[in-house]
């Protein structure tokens, strides 16, 4: 047995003792012993999602099944959650995704930046962001954003500049690279279809708050605080990363190269592109037209394969759609079954009665904000993270007085925001790591920074936003 077999034994080994420990607890308070097996279950999952002894589909459909094969949920119940129309959204965003891949919509519009705004490196660094928010509302995987789209042309463009791997790197590339992996948790939280999390965080949070979040109501929230820390971020980490080359003419160059092997605009990507501006005005609109949002996207998907955009083969390999509806649709049945076997209100009630009496609300709220970001040290995965400690910490600060439309979208926020820190926090994180452009001491330092950055632009600009929003 490999070293890699054994540590993932021992991880599948805890997982499956914590839950065998708690199913044999006597059940707390008012909870049924139904109640406390699918407790035992939920934890025992979300251990998986944290400790990673297989993929995070696996470890959720191993959850529902137990959840199913022990009766535990009634059968009629147990698939409930993949026939949720927001699971689909995530599953047809992707869909949507996959058709800037295909087309080569996304490199064009990354190049075109590049080509307008790279003329510095610090323009570089803000063309490559323009790039990634203009993506980002159509893609729910920032690791399909950040790796598969924008990866390739960062890491091409460093080449260029002579700065791909260390000594070197500090030319232009170090910052480039670790520029783009922050930039894009900064997209990731400015949009509810950005990245996955955003859209499971919505549902858990109607789900234990009956309070739905829609598309452009999220946006709206982020727009402030989001478009300063774009601006802000790459300022400090130019500071901090100091390039040798401060002017990228080459880019520019390189840009206008790889634009002119695309050729013109096809047909395809003339097509992607209506569907898209379509489908972002749809959902903006959402609050006045009353469209529902997973109908936008599907009839989004429907249009890109009658337009022959993309065809039907292409929806089935896009992996990361069905495995979002594997992983996502067991979590919302495990969630609602909490709700229905009355978990989420015991758990509530209980934080009422021990933290009713703090005050104010304001710090209070600040520091479970920053309990919840900086324990993502310890996480190596969003959803893992929104899973395990969203609605706890969320029921928290509704407790000490913390609006609900407040706390649920700012701990949203703060579920992508955090994933900075490290070098595994999320998906991108091993990808722009382990290109070498950065030592694993530097990336730490300069996450921690950046974090401290963004957490002041959040909770103190984005505070004053949403007090003017009348949030609070």
């Amino acid at each position: 047995m490999t070293g890699v077999e054994t540590k993932r034994l021992w991880r599948a080994l805890s997982v499956l003792g914590l839950s065998v420990l708690l199913w044999f607890l006597p059940p707390p308070g008012t909870l049924t012993p139904a109640a406390m097996h699918l407790v035992a279950i939920f934890a025992g999952t979300i251990a998986g999602l944290v400790l990673q002894p297989f993929p995070q589909g696996a470890v959720v459909l191993m959850g529902v099944s137990l959840a199913a094969v022990s009766g535990t949920i009634p059968p009629a119940e147990i698939l409930t959650g993949y026939s949720d129309a927001t699971v689909w959204l995530i599953v047809s965003a992707y869909l949507l995704a996959r058709g800037f891949i295909i087309t080569g919509l996304g490199r064009r519009i990354a190049f075109l930046t590049v080509r307008t705004f790279g003329g510095s490196t610090l323009g570089l660094g803000y063309a490559l962001t323009i790039a990634d928010a203009v993506i980002a509302p159509a893609t729910p995987s920032n690791t399909a954003r950040a790796g598969g789209i924008l990866f390739p042309i960062v890491h091409s463009l460093a080449s260029c500049l002579d700065s791909g791997l260390r000594p070197n790197s500090r030319k232009a590339g170090a910052f480039l690279m670790f520029n783009q992996f922050q930039v894009n948790l900064v997209t990731s939280a400015m949009f509810l279809t950005a990245v996955a999390p955003n859209v499971l965080i919505a549902k858990l949070a109607h789900e234990t708050f009956g309070r739905p979040i829609s598309w452009i109501e999220w946006s709206l929230m982020a727009v402030v605080p989001g478009v300063l820390s774009l601006v802000l971020v790459p300022l400090v980490l130019y500071r901090f990363l100091l390039p040798e080359i401060k002017r990228s003419e080459m880019a520019p160059g390189l840009a206008r190269a790889e634009l002119e092997k695309m050729g013109p605009m096809s047909v395809g990507e003339s097509r992607l592109l209506l569907v898209f501006l379509a489908t972002l005005v749809s959902w903006a609109t959402a609050q006045w037209t009353g469209l529902n949002a997973t109908a936008v996207a599907m009839t989004g998907v429907s249009a890109l394969l009658v337009l022959r955009v993309i065809t039907w083969q292409d929806v089935l390999a896009e992996k990361g759609a069905w495995d979002a509806l594997v992983w996502f649709g067991g979590l919302v049945t495990l969630a609602s079954g909490l709700a229905r076997l009355g978990v989420i209100g015991q758990l509530s009630t209980a934080l009422r009665t021990t933290l009713g009496g703090v005050h104010p609300w304001q710090l209070g709220f600040v520091l479970l904000v920053l309990a919840y970001f900086y324990s993502h040290y310890f996480i190596a995965s969003m959803t893992a993270h929104a899973t395990a400690l969203f609605v706890p910490l969320c029921m928290v600060a509704v407790t000490l007085g913390a609006p609900v439309s407040l706390a649920t979208v700012v701990l949203g926020f703060m579920n992508s925001l955090n994933a900075g820190t490290t070098t595994y926090g999320t998906g991108p994180s091993p990808i722009y790591f382990g290109a070498g452009y950065l030592d694993q001491a530097t990336w730490w330092r300069l996450g921690f920074i950046t974090s401290m950055v963004n957490l002041v632009i959040w909770l103190v600009v984005g505070g004053v936003w949403w007090k003017f929003l009348g949030l609070w």
